[in-house]
């Protein structure tokens, strides 16, 4: 291989490596937030409370957490089948009919499919990161800062994208979702008979959501304001270690 072959080789491994870094943000902070949200208990009990879901199922509010807990450990374990025995109207009985159990299956599949993004995004950006601080940090450093300011513009720009999507109904945006995500039907619930739609009403999913972007422009707006604050601080920096210019001598009149 040539020297020019190299360099442009090269030249194509860098360039591809600052748009992964560009495209890795967006995708870190939204499948991280997601993550947290799954995991959360005050976002389960919020909206157990907020949507009456306890009147609506019939089960004590201590029992809808210890039945969300349940679901989170089994999202978090390699347990199969989903089983959770709580009970309703003072009833011990199974929760979730073969239905909802098998469409739950599918659910998680899809959450490990986003921890396995958040830790690839995340673990690139870590070590692009380490590696740009350690190897010629003072040319890497600003460069990397304007890779995570773009990242941060592009996060909100997909935001912004799915916000005007969702102006046509949060419903349509939803079932466009399950229909994309799912290659079954077994999302197709009842709702007056199924406790996983009793338990997690369409408005539940909408304040999950509204959650979810709101962690996600966090991280970019801090993301922004970090490499902002930087490369601004960097300018100043170099115009000042800028040598002046030599005094010009004098011509003769």
């Amino acid at each position: 291989m040539n020297t020019s072959a190299i360099h442009r080789l090269t030249r194509f491994s860098g360039i591809l490596a600052a748009f992964l870094v560009v495209v890795s943000l967006p995708l870190f902070l939204i499948t991280a937030s997601i993550s947290w949200s799954v995991n959360d208990q005050g976002l389960y009990r919020r909206g157990f409370e907020r949507y009456d879901v306890s009147i609506v199922t019939r089960i004590t509010g201590p029992d809808l957490i210890q039945a969300g807990a349940e679901i989170r450990g089994y999202f978090n374990s390699r347990q199969e089948p989903l089983s959770v025995q709580t009970k309703i109207q003072g009833i011990h009985q199974e929760l979730f009919n073969r239905r909802e159990i098998l469409h739950m299956a599918d659910v998680k599949r899809l959450i490990w499919l986003v921890y396995g993004v958040a830790a690839a995004t995340g673990g690139y950006l870590l070590l692009m990161t380490l590696a740009g601080l350690a190897w010629k940090p003072q040319k890497h450093a600003p460069i990397l800062a304007k890779l995570y300011l773009s990242g941060g513009v592009l996060t909100l720009g997909l935001l912004v994208l799915i916000g005007l999507l969702s102006l046509g109904g949060f419903d349509r945006l939803f079932l466009k979702f399950h229909q994309i995500s799912f290659s079954n039907d077994l999302w197709q619930l009842n709702q007056n008979t199924d406790y996983l739609l009793m338990m997690f009403p369409e408005p539940f999913w909408f304040y999950a959501t509204v959650w979810v972007a709101t962690f996600t422009v966090a991280g970019a707006l801090v993301a922004m304001i970090i490499s902002a604050g930087y490369l601004i601080t960097h300018s100043r920096s170099l115009k000042k270690e800028a040598p002046l210019p030599a005094d010009q001598p004098e011509r003769a009149l």
